[in-house]
Protein backbone atom coordinates (compact mmCIF):
# COMPACT_ATOMS: atom_id res chain seq x y z
CA UNK A 1 0.00 0.00 0.00
CA UNK A 2 2.68 2.29 -0.46
CA UNK A 3 5.09 3.69 2.25
CA UNK A 4 5.87 0.18 4.54
CA UNK A 5 4.59 0.47 7.98
CA UNK A 6 8.27 -0.21 9.85
CA UNK A 7 7.13 -1.42 13.34
CA UNK A 8 3.80 -3.06 14.87
CA UNK A 9 0.64 -0.52 15.09
CA UNK A 10 -2.69 -0.03 16.62
CA UNK A 11 -4.59 0.30 12.91
CA UNK A 12 -8.36 1.35 12.37
CA UNK A 13 -9.90 0.54 9.42
CA UNK A 14 -12.93 2.16 8.96
CA UNK A 15 -16.63 1.97 6.38
CA UNK A 16 -19.77 2.02 6.67
CA UNK A 17 -22.61 0.97 4.18
CA UNK A 18 -23.59 -2.25 2.79
CA UNK A 19 -22.10 -6.06 3.14
CA UNK A 20 -19.95 -4.44 -0.20
CA UNK A 21 -18.55 -2.10 1.97
CA UNK A 22 -17.39 -3.81 4.69
CA UNK A 23 -16.35 -7.42 3.63
CA UNK A 24 -13.62 -6.36 1.33
CA UNK A 25 -11.70 -5.01 4.73
CA UNK A 26 -11.45 -8.22 6.47
CA UNK A 27 -9.30 -9.33 3.89
CA UNK A 28 -6.93 -6.03 4.42
CA UNK A 29 -6.94 -6.35 8.34
CA UNK A 30 -5.93 -10.31 8.16
CA UNK A 31 -3.37 -9.60 5.51
CA UNK A 32 -2.05 -7.10 8.50
CA UNK A 33 -2.25 -8.75 11.24
CA UNK A 34 0.53 -11.48 10.87
CA UNK A 35 2.63 -8.63 10.55
CA UNK A 36 1.99 -7.72 14.49
CA UNK A 37 0.00 -5.09 13.85
CA UNK A 38 -3.03 -4.51 15.99
CA UNK A 39 -6.01 -3.79 13.47
CA UNK A 40 -9.56 -3.16 14.24
CA UNK A 41 -12.34 -3.06 11.42
CA UNK A 42 -14.97 -0.21 12.52
CA UNK A 43 -18.38 -0.42 10.86
CA UNK A 44 -22.18 -1.48 11.59
CA UNK A 45 -22.73 -4.39 14.81
CA UNK A 46 -24.47 -6.40 12.19
CA UNK A 47 -20.87 -7.51 10.42
CA UNK A 48 -19.24 -8.80 13.51
CA UNK A 49 -19.35 -12.28 12.40
CA UNK A 50 -17.56 -11.41 9.36
CA UNK A 51 -13.98 -10.77 10.96
CA UNK A 52 -14.72 -14.16 13.18
CA UNK A 53 -11.23 -16.06 13.28
CA UNK A 54 -9.69 -13.40 10.87
CA UNK A 55 -7.40 -12.01 13.93
CA UNK A 56 -8.74 -8.74 13.31
CA UNK A 57 -10.25 -6.85 16.35
CA UNK A 58 -14.24 -5.16 15.77
CA UNK A 59 -15.66 -1.81 16.83
CA UNK A 60 -19.16 -1.89 16.49
CA UNK A 61 -21.13 1.22 14.70
CA UNK A 62 -24.93 2.18 16.09
CA UNK A 63 -26.68 1.98 12.27
CA UNK A 64 -28.26 -1.34 11.26
CA UNK A 65 -27.82 -0.16 6.78
CA UNK A 66 -30.65 -3.45 6.06
CA UNK A 67 -32.72 -1.88 8.48
CA UNK A 68 -32.52 1.72 7.18
CA UNK A 69 -33.01 0.38 3.54
CA UNK A 70 -36.30 -1.74 4.41
CA UNK A 71 -37.61 1.39 6.06
CA UNK A 72 -40.19 3.55 3.77
CA UNK A 73 -37.69 6.30 3.52
CA UNK A 74 -34.78 3.70 2.46
CA UNK A 75 -37.54 2.26 0.18
CA UNK A 76 -38.34 5.36 -1.14
CA UNK A 77 -34.78 5.32 -3.21
CA UNK A 78 -36.56 2.74 -5.51
CA UNK A 79 -38.43 5.91 -6.80
CA UNK A 80 -35.26 7.20 -8.27
CA UNK A 81 -35.26 6.51 -11.98
CA UNK A 82 -31.39 7.78 -12.57
CA UNK A 83 -28.00 7.72 -10.72
CA UNK A 84 -28.42 11.49 -10.06
CA UNK A 85 -31.86 11.11 -8.82
CA UNK A 86 -30.76 8.31 -6.20
CA UNK A 87 -27.74 10.00 -5.25
CA UNK A 88 -29.68 12.79 -4.02
CA UNK A 89 -32.09 10.51 -1.68
CA UNK A 90 -29.01 8.51 -0.70
CA UNK A 91 -27.07 11.70 0.89
CA UNK A 92 -30.79 13.04 2.34
CA UNK A 93 -30.90 9.54 4.03
CA UNK A 94 -26.97 9.13 4.98
CA UNK A 95 -27.84 12.52 6.28
CA UNK A 96 -30.13 11.98 8.49
CA UNK A 97 -28.40 8.56 10.35
CA UNK A 98 -24.62 10.34 10.54
CA UNK A 99 -24.99 12.05 13.48
CA UNK A 100 -25.84 8.86 15.09
CA UNK A 101 -22.03 7.75 13.63
CA UNK A 102 -20.10 10.43 15.27
CA UNK A 103 -18.62 8.59 18.81
CA UNK A 104 -17.81 5.25 17.66
CA UNK A 105 -14.92 6.24 15.18
CA UNK A 106 -13.85 8.93 17.35
CA UNK A 107 -13.44 6.38 20.37
CA UNK A 108 -11.62 3.56 18.21
CA UNK A 109 -9.78 7.10 16.62
CA UNK A 110 -8.35 7.78 20.45
CA UNK A 111 -6.87 3.94 20.54
CA UNK A 112 -5.16 3.99 16.81
CA UNK A 113 -2.19 4.63 15.83
CA UNK A 114 -3.54 4.67 11.91
CA UNK A 115 -6.58 5.44 10.53
CA UNK A 116 -7.36 3.95 7.18
CA UNK A 117 -10.71 5.63 5.99
CA UNK A 118 -13.23 4.03 3.18
CA UNK A 119 -15.00 6.91 1.01
CA UNK A 120 -18.30 6.39 2.76
CA UNK A 121 -16.49 7.41 6.21
CA UNK A 122 -13.02 10.01 4.82
CA UNK A 123 -14.85 13.60 5.52
CA UNK A 124 -16.00 12.08 9.16
CA UNK A 125 -12.52 10.05 9.55
CA UNK A 126 -10.00 12.92 8.25
CA UNK A 127 -11.43 15.26 10.65
CA UNK A 128 -11.06 12.99 13.86
CA UNK A 129 -7.58 12.07 11.80
CA UNK A 130 -6.62 15.80 11.94
CA UNK A 131 -7.98 16.48 15.53
CA UNK A 132 -6.04 13.75 17.15
CA UNK A 133 -3.06 14.18 14.62
CA UNK A 134 -3.17 11.01 13.99
CA UNK A 135 -2.11 10.21 9.99
CA UNK A 136 -4.62 8.69 7.83
CA UNK A 137 -5.10 7.33 4.59
CA UNK A 138 -8.11 6.24 2.35
CA UNK A 139 -8.47 2.85 1.17
CA UNK A 140 -11.58 3.45 -1.51
CA UNK A 141 -13.35 0.16 -3.20
CA UNK A 142 -14.43 2.38 -6.38
CA UNK A 143 -12.68 5.23 -8.44
CA UNK A 144 -14.68 7.97 -7.21
CA UNK A 145 -12.04 10.83 -7.88
CA UNK A 146 -13.05 13.16 -10.41
CA UNK A 147 -11.75 11.93 -13.98
CA UNK A 148 -12.28 12.97 -18.21
CA UNK A 149 -12.56 8.75 -18.43
CA UNK A 150 -15.72 8.79 -16.85
CA UNK A 151 -18.50 9.55 -14.69
CA UNK A 152 -18.15 8.35 -11.16
CA UNK A 153 -19.78 4.70 -9.99
CA UNK A 154 -22.54 5.92 -8.29
CA UNK A 155 -23.84 7.98 -11.47
CA UNK A 156 -23.58 4.81 -13.71
CA UNK A 157 -19.61 4.35 -14.73
CA UNK A 158 -20.25 5.59 -18.27
CA UNK A 159 -18.33 8.50 -19.92
CA UNK A 160 -20.89 11.63 -20.79
CA UNK A 161 -17.70 13.48 -22.49
CA UNK A 162 -14.42 14.60 -20.79
CA UNK A 163 -15.43 17.98 -19.67
CA UNK A 164 -19.04 16.59 -18.37
CA UNK A 165 -17.36 13.46 -16.19
CA UNK A 166 -15.11 15.67 -14.86
CA UNK A 167 -17.68 18.19 -13.75
CA UNK A 168 -20.30 15.02 -12.52
CA UNK A 169 -16.79 13.57 -10.12
CA UNK A 170 -16.57 16.49 -8.78
CA UNK A 171 -20.14 16.93 -7.93
CA UNK A 172 -19.93 13.59 -6.04
CA UNK A 173 -17.39 14.36 -4.23
CA UNK A 174 -18.99 16.92 -3.14
CA UNK A 175 -22.24 15.26 -2.26
CA UNK A 176 -20.16 12.76 0.02
CA UNK A 177 -18.78 15.94 1.50
CA UNK A 178 -22.45 17.12 2.19
CA UNK A 179 -23.27 13.95 3.97
CA UNK A 180 -21.19 15.03 7.02
CA UNK A 181 -21.86 18.94 6.64
CA UNK A 182 -24.02 19.06 9.32
CA UNK A 183 -21.95 16.66 11.94
CA UNK A 184 -18.11 17.92 10.81
CA UNK A 185 -18.03 21.58 12.02
CA UNK A 186 -19.44 20.68 15.20
CA UNK A 187 -16.81 17.82 15.75
CA UNK A 188 -13.90 20.11 14.50
CA UNK A 189 -15.07 22.85 17.17
CA UNK A 190 -14.77 20.19 19.32
CA UNK A 191 -11.50 18.95 18.58
CA UNK A 192 -10.20 22.95 18.78
CA UNK A 193 -9.93 22.52 14.75
CA UNK A 194 -10.62 25.82 13.12
CA UNK A 195 -13.66 25.91 11.13
CA UNK A 196 -13.60 24.66 7.27
CA UNK A 197 -16.51 25.18 5.01
CA UNK A 198 -17.49 22.25 3.21
CA UNK A 199 -15.91 22.21 -0.01
CA UNK A 200 -12.95 23.95 1.57
CA UNK A 201 -11.79 21.01 3.86
CA UNK A 202 -12.29 18.73 0.85
CA UNK A 203 -9.93 21.20 -1.15
CA UNK A 204 -7.18 21.08 1.35
CA UNK A 205 -7.12 17.22 1.40
CA UNK A 206 -5.97 17.68 -2.47
CA UNK A 207 -3.97 20.11 -2.05
CA UNK A 208 -2.02 18.11 0.69
CA UNK A 209 -2.07 14.65 -1.57
CA UNK A 210 -3.67 12.79 0.72
CA UNK A 211 -3.12 9.58 -0.11
CA UNK A 212 -5.79 6.84 -1.26
CA UNK A 213 -5.28 3.39 -2.48
CA UNK A 214 -7.68 1.76 -4.38
CA UNK A 215 -8.55 -1.80 -3.46
CA UNK A 216 -10.00 -2.89 -7.57
CA UNK A 217 -7.93 -4.27 -10.00
CA UNK A 218 -6.52 -1.90 -12.50
CA UNK A 219 -7.41 -4.80 -15.79
CA UNK A 220 -10.43 -3.81 -14.50
CA UNK A 221 -10.59 -0.19 -14.00
CA UNK A 222 -6.89 1.75 -15.21
CA UNK A 223 -5.80 4.29 -13.57
CA UNK A 224 -7.36 7.33 -15.21
CA UNK A 225 -4.23 9.32 -16.62
CA UNK A 226 -5.31 12.81 -15.24
CA UNK A 227 -5.56 11.90 -11.83
CA UNK A 228 -3.14 13.64 -8.96
CA UNK A 229 -0.48 12.07 -7.65
CA UNK A 230 -1.39 9.79 -4.52
CA UNK A 231 -4.01 8.33 -6.17
CA UNK A 232 -3.00 4.12 -6.37
CA UNK A 233 -4.94 1.56 -7.82
CA UNK A 234 -3.22 -2.17 -6.52
CA UNK A 235 -5.46 -4.72 -6.48
CA UNK A 236 -8.64 -6.50 -5.01
CA UNK A 237 -8.91 -7.13 -1.29
CA UNK A 238 -10.68 -10.65 -0.96
CA UNK A 239 -13.03 -10.55 1.55
CA UNK A 240 -11.91 -12.93 4.82
CA UNK A 241 -13.59 -16.62 4.56
CA UNK A 242 -12.50 -19.43 6.24
CA UNK A 243 -14.39 -22.21 4.49
CA UNK A 244 -13.05 -24.50 1.89
CA UNK A 245 -16.43 -25.84 0.20
CA UNK A 246 -19.30 -24.68 -1.44
CA UNK A 247 -22.63 -26.06 0.10
CA UNK A 248 -23.57 -29.67 -0.84
CA UNK A 249 -26.34 -28.48 -2.66
CA UNK A 250 -24.46 -25.48 -4.82
CA UNK A 251 -21.71 -28.61 -5.70
CA UNK A 252 -24.80 -30.97 -6.94
CA UNK A 253 -26.64 -28.59 -8.59
CA UNK A 254 -23.13 -27.44 -10.59
CA UNK A 255 -22.22 -30.94 -11.15
CA UNK A 256 -25.34 -32.10 -12.54
CA UNK A 257 -25.49 -29.84 -15.67
CA UNK A 258 -23.49 -27.51 -17.64
CA UNK A 259 -21.83 -24.67 -15.62
CA UNK A 260 -24.75 -22.42 -14.77
CA UNK A 261 -24.79 -18.80 -14.50
CA UNK A 262 -24.59 -16.62 -11.02
CA UNK A 263 -26.87 -14.11 -10.50
CA UNK A 264 -26.90 -11.47 -7.67
CA UNK A 265 -27.77 -8.00 -6.48
CA UNK A 266 -25.96 -8.34 -3.37
CA UNK A 267 -26.80 -5.59 -0.76
CA UNK A 268 -29.17 -4.04 -2.82
CA UNK A 269 -32.53 -4.07 -1.74
CA UNK A 270 -35.56 -3.76 -4.70
CA UNK A 271 -39.57 -2.75 -4.54
CA UNK A 272 -41.03 -6.17 -5.64
CA UNK A 273 -38.32 -9.09 -5.10
CA UNK A 274 -40.82 -11.26 -7.58
CA UNK A 275 -40.53 -8.91 -10.67
CA UNK A 276 -36.84 -8.77 -11.35
CA UNK A 277 -37.21 -12.82 -10.25
CA UNK A 278 -39.22 -13.40 -12.68
CA UNK A 279 -36.92 -11.86 -15.44
CA UNK A 280 -33.92 -13.41 -14.56
CA UNK A 281 -35.54 -17.31 -14.91
CA UNK A 282 -37.42 -15.96 -18.20
CA UNK A 283 -33.92 -14.52 -19.64
CA UNK A 284 -31.94 -17.75 -18.09
CA UNK A 285 -34.79 -19.73 -19.96
CA UNK A 286 -34.65 -18.16 -22.85
CA UNK A 287 -30.85 -18.29 -23.45
CA UNK A 288 -31.06 -21.98 -22.57
CA UNK A 289 -28.60 -21.35 -19.09
CA UNK A 290 -29.02 -22.39 -16.07
CA UNK A 291 -28.99 -20.29 -12.95
CA UNK A 292 -27.53 -19.74 -9.83
CA UNK A 293 -29.62 -16.74 -7.99
CA UNK A 294 -28.31 -15.30 -4.41
CA UNK A 295 -31.15 -13.98 -2.75
CA UNK A 296 -29.40 -11.32 -1.33
CA UNK A 297 -31.16 -8.49 0.77
CA UNK A 298 -33.55 -7.88 -1.92
CA UNK A 299 -34.75 -11.14 -1.45
CA UNK A 300 -34.48 -12.50 -5.23
CA UNK A 301 -36.21 -16.52 -5.91
CA UNK A 302 -35.78 -19.01 -8.28
CA UNK A 303 -37.08 -22.68 -9.03
CA UNK A 304 -37.94 -25.30 -11.56
CA UNK A 305 -35.71 -27.06 -13.21
CA UNK A 306 -31.77 -25.61 -13.79
CA UNK A 307 -32.44 -22.89 -10.95
CA UNK A 308 -31.29 -22.96 -7.84
CA UNK A 309 -31.69 -20.11 -5.22
CA UNK A 310 -28.65 -19.67 -2.36
CA UNK A 311 -27.95 -17.16 0.42
CA UNK A 312 -24.38 -16.47 1.37
CA UNK A 313 -21.74 -18.27 -0.66
CA UNK A 314 -18.36 -17.82 -0.98
CA UNK A 315 -17.25 -16.07 -4.20
CA UNK A 316 -13.40 -17.05 -4.33
CA UNK A 317 -14.73 -20.64 -4.73
CA UNK A 318 -18.04 -20.42 -6.66
CA UNK A 319 -16.19 -19.00 -9.77
CA UNK A 320 -13.08 -20.18 -10.38
CA UNK A 321 -15.14 -23.98 -10.98
CA UNK A 322 -17.22 -21.87 -13.87
CA UNK A 323 -16.18 -20.21 -16.71
CA UNK A 324 -16.68 -16.35 -16.80
CA UNK A 325 -20.27 -16.10 -17.16
CA UNK A 326 -22.00 -12.58 -16.17
CA UNK A 327 -25.06 -10.71 -16.81
CA UNK A 328 -24.78 -6.80 -17.28
CA UNK A 329 -26.83 -4.33 -18.93
CA UNK A 330 -27.32 -3.73 -22.37
CA UNK A 331 -30.23 -2.16 -24.87
CA UNK A 332 -31.26 -4.88 -27.70
CA UNK A 333 -33.51 -5.52 -29.80
CA UNK A 334 -36.57 -7.59 -28.92
CA UNK A 335 -36.85 -11.03 -30.24
CA UNK A 336 -39.50 -13.40 -30.52
CA UNK A 337 -39.65 -15.59 -27.92
CA UNK A 338 -37.35 -14.18 -25.77
CA UNK A 339 -37.82 -11.75 -22.55
CA UNK A 340 -37.70 -7.93 -24.15
CA UNK A 341 -34.41 -6.25 -23.43
CA UNK A 342 -31.76 -9.27 -23.32
CA UNK A 343 -29.99 -11.18 -25.51
CA UNK A 344 -27.44 -13.19 -25.90
CA UNK A 345 -23.51 -13.46 -26.98
CA UNK A 346 -20.30 -15.21 -27.38
CA UNK A 347 -17.36 -14.41 -25.51
CA UNK A 348 -13.49 -14.35 -26.44
CA UNK A 349 -13.40 -18.08 -25.18
CA UNK A 350 -17.04 -19.35 -26.75
CA UNK A 351 -18.60 -19.03 -23.46
CA UNK A 352 -21.89 -17.36 -23.34
CA UNK A 353 -22.82 -14.33 -21.80
CA UNK A 354 -26.34 -12.79 -21.27
CA UNK A 355 -27.34 -9.17 -21.60
CA UNK A 356 -30.47 -7.84 -19.28
CA UNK A 357 -32.34 -4.51 -20.24
CA UNK A 358 -31.23 -1.13 -19.31
CA UNK A 359 -31.48 -0.31 -15.72
CA UNK A 360 -30.99 -3.95 -14.89
CA UNK A 361 -27.28 -4.62 -13.00
CA UNK A 362 -26.74 -7.11 -11.10
CA UNK A 363 -23.84 -8.34 -9.62
CA UNK A 364 -21.35 -9.78 -12.41
CA UNK A 365 -18.82 -12.32 -11.88
CA UNK A 366 -15.00 -11.50 -12.59
CA UNK A 367 -12.54 -11.15 -15.61
CA UNK A 368 -15.36 -10.99 -18.26
CA UNK A 369 -13.95 -10.57 -21.64
CA UNK A 370 -16.25 -10.00 -24.73
CA UNK A 371 -17.02 -9.58 -28.26
CA UNK A 372 -21.08 -9.24 -29.07
CA UNK A 373 -22.76 -9.32 -32.06
CA UNK A 374 -25.16 -6.58 -32.80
Amino acid sequence: MGTAILAPVRVAIMTAGSRGDAAPYTGLGHRLAPAGHEVTLVTHGRFAPLVAGSGVRFHALPVDPRAELESPRGRGLHRSASGPGKLLRVVDLARRLVGRLTEDPLGAARDSDVLLLSSSLAPLGHTIAEGLRVPSRGVYLQPLAATRAFVPPVLGGDSWGGPVDLLAGHGGGLAVEHVFAGAVPALRKRLGLPPLRTGAARRARERRLWPVHHGFSPLVVPRPGDWRAGLEVGGYWWPYDTREQLPDAVVEFSDAGPPPVFVGLGSATVPDAGRPSARVVAALRCAGLRGVIQRGWGGLAADGDGMLTVGEVPHALLFPAWPPWSITRARAPRRRGCVPGFRRCRSRSGSTRVSGPPGWSPWVSPRPSYRCAA
